[in-house]
């Protein structure tokens, strides 16, 4: 039975329309990106298939195109599909923290951090400037490391803050391994950037580490 001659209620395209995007499962979402299935296979089949056969939605999404063409159904004009929407969501979330916005709360900077950094291969370093009233100034990638580490200069990242003439600073870096728990050299390097700043008078609003799931704050684990 194909997709059509569902019942409307259970068809991805009009449950999304009637539930908004949310209520639909990982599957649904893939099979109206995929549109059309196979031969003996609905779309909603054959993003099932692709969902177990990669191991979930991120590493699908993240599977180089190699890996992406290999498996049936999909090939180099759905990778790019897919890589130009990725795009737009990250240009999408990017947008909402331009120099100038005020930051309206945690949640908006983890979800932008999350669609900037989560993505990575390798560990990256990056910062928010922010001015006295928390608008952002600007966001950059200050350090660059291996699969697993990488080195922060605090002399490096006062400079930067006062190129920028942050008031505040909220840091990022990620964890490629997936696992968002900070550790001790993370919080040992982050009391050496608040020293550091504080002498300048630029406060460290937070600390993120972006890796699987919800991105933790050191603010709200009171490590700051």
């Amino acid at each position: 039975m194909g997709i059509n001659d569902w019942p409307a209620a259970e068809r991805p395209r009009e449950k999304l329309l009637a539930k908004g995007p949310a209520g639909l499962s990982d599957a649904e979402l893939l099979a109206l990106f995929l549109r059309t299935g196979v031969q003996g296979r609905t779309a909603v089949d054959l993003a099932r298939d692709l969902l177990a056969g990669f191991g979930g939605l991120r590493p699908l999404l993240e599977a180089p195109l190699p890996a992406f063409s290999g498996h049936h159904g999909l090939g180099p004009a759905k990778y790019a599909q897919l890589q130009a929407v990725l795009e737009m969501a990250r240009r999408h979330l990017q947008a909402c923290l331009e120099p100038g916005d005020a930051l309206a709360g945690p949640e908006d900077t983890r979800r932008y951090l999350t669609a900037r950094l989560r993505h990575l291969p390798h560990e990256v370093f990056v910062c928010l400037f922010l001015d006295n009233r928390h608008q952002v100034i600007g966001f950059e990638e200050l350090f660059r490391g291996t699969i697993n580490a990488t080195s922060v200069y605090p002399r490096e990242v006062v400079r930067r803050a006062l190129d920028f003439n942050a008031a505040a600073v909220i840091f990022a870096h990620n964890h490629p391994s997936g696992v968002a728990e900070p550790s001790q050299a993370d919080e040992q390097m982050t009391e050496r950037l608040a020293q550091a700043l504080g002498v300048v008078d630029i406060r460290v609003v937070d600390h993120f580490v972006v890796g699987e799931g919800r991105p933790v704050s050191f603010a709200e684990r009171g490590l700051l």
